[in-house]
């Protein structure tokens, strides 16, 4: 049975490939597809297999063949086969089987790790990787995993920031424990390839995650589910705690959303009315509509908003979240190809 199930997903990426290369001179040329000053990203689109390396990694080639900037994986933790508890050992798949596309965490959680352990598995996949590596951080919302790793959820920005601290001193070549008499220092090994490590981007939801992570000085990585009103407030909050920390340079504005571009009418009402009969979300208003947190509709419609939410939010960094209910994987693919051919 699992062979048989295994050679499905194998017949299945075949035929993605197909399409793939049938779109690749197109999307990818760089005499036909301008240089973009927004980079356009994409989270992993393909689940089921009860997390097979090589699916990730399949995902992972397309994306780079696409010309996609870079491929992204989430961290949860105690739901169904689907959870992914350690994104940074599945990202060593996709590095494995690609060259040059980023390899991104959505949200590392650092509040229930080791700092110690967490800086030296960071910097192990970005030498892995060339230097590949966009550590998007994060705190954690499931007060059930904090009782499990026994982490007091009053504390979790307290030890966020302690963390993460520990991490950036470590990288920056810092001794962890100081030389003492006989005794030499002891700092981490190896370090990333990335100097001092690799881009830092901090997932937060609400007033105080937004709060640290302005003060830090570093790029705040917005909510999937959050409308585009609340965003363009979010992104402006942010910038004001960066500017009275010091920082006037954020290096990047980064955007997921759920987003999918198609010429059939049709099809187009079918995905906004799965995602309008799923359940709301606490994180915005019961009276927003679909359209005010995705980026669902023919293509003109898609380039206008996706231009609305560079003019708005400032946004440099859009990450198309995969997995839309009800869409293939082979009309996902066509989804994104015409998403690139946008630009």
């Amino acid at each position: 049975m699992f062979s048989r199930a295994y050679q499905a997903v194998d017949t299945n990426i075949r035929m993605l490939l197909t399409i793939v290369e049938r779109v690749h001179f197109v999307s990818h040329n760089p005499d036909l597809r301008k240089e973009l000053r927004l980079k356009i990203a994409v989270t992993a689109w393909m689940s089921g297999t009860k997390g097979l390396a090589s699916e990730l990694a399949k995902q992972g080639e397309i994306a780079e063949q696409m010309g996609f900037h870079s491929f992204w994986l989430p961290e949860n933790h105690f739901g169904d086969h689907r959870s992914l508890p350690a994104p940074l050992m599945l990202l060593s798949a996709v590095a494995a089987t690609t060259s040059r596309i980023g390899l991104g965490s959505t949200s590392y959680l650092l509040p229930i790790r080791n700092p110690i352990l967490a800086a030296e598995e960071v910097a192990v996949l970005d030498r892995l990787s060339g230097g590949r590596v966009i550590l998007g951080v994060g705190r954690g919302v499931q007060p059930a995993m904090f009782d499990v790793f026994d982490i007091p959820v009053k504390e979790k920005r307290l030890r966020f920031k302690k963390n993460l601290d520990i991490m950036i001193d470590a990288w920056r070549g810092k001794p962890i424990i100081p030389a003492e008499g006989n005794q030499e220092s002891i700092c981490l090994a190896p370090l990333p390839v990335q100097t001092p490590h690799p881009p830092i981007w901090v997932a937060a939801f609400g007033p105080l995650a937004l709060k640290q992570a302005g003060t830090l000085g570093l790029p705040y990585l917005a909510s999937p589910v959050e409308t585009l009103t609340t965003l363009t407030e979010n992104y402006q909050t942010h910038r004001e705690h960066a500017k009275n920390a010091g920082v006037t340079d954020i290096s990047a504005t980064p955007v997921m959303r759920t987003l999918f571009v198609s010429n059939n009418k049709t099809q187009v009402k079918e995905v906004k009315a799965a995602l309008e009969g799923g359940m709301g979300h606490a994180m915005r208003p019961e009276s927003a509509t679909v359209d005010d947190w995705t980026i669902i509709g023919e293509p003109s419609y898609v380039r206008e908003k996706i231009l609305e939410y560079e003019n708005k939010t400032g946004m440099t960094h859009l990450i198309v979240r995969g997995q839309i209910p009800g869409i293939s994987n082979e009309a996902q693919l066509v989804n994104f190809e015409q998403l690139l051919a946008l630009f």
